[in-house]
């Protein structure tokens, strides 16, 4: 009984010191906005959910459609899945196309507070953290 007690404390011990999601770590299970403005006309900003294992829901200026981060480190893979074609304007498709393009060059991330930049493509992308 002693044992099963001293285990449980233990147990408790070691659960209650383990560090909590650092603000350094990647956002698994988070929304992110990009830091970008919405295009003329609407008021969109893309954003990606981005699931506790990497899968992504991605709503960007128009078009929407899924995808799977894949992390080791400070490096990133992004692969996008199907992304649907909504009848959009000419430059928001084009725009969308571009991020979508984007997402997938980028080789590395980095995370600042509630800054989430991906990089290493031609162009550098910042998300925020929605903590709304």
């Amino acid at each position: 009984m002693q044992a099963a007690v001293l285990g449980a404390a233990i147990l408790s011990v070691t659960a209650s010191s383990a560090p909590a999601q650092s603000d350094q770590e990647f956002p698994f299970g988070l929304e992110v906005t990009l830091d970008a403005p919405p295009k003329p006309g609407s008021k969109r900003i893309p954003n990606l959910e981005i699931g506790d294992k990497g899968s992504v829901r991605l709503e960007l200026w128009c078009k929407g459609g899924s995808g799977q981060f894949s992390v080791a480190g400070n490096t990133v893979i992004f692969v996008p899945g199907t992304i649907e074609d909504r009848n959009c304007p000419a430059d928001r498709a084009e725009a969308d196309d571009a991020l979508v393009a984007a997402l997938a060059a980028a080789t590395t991330w980095s995370r600042q507070g509630d800054v989430v930049s991906l990089s290493g493509g031609p162009q550098t992308l910042r998300f925020h953290l929605n903590t709304n």
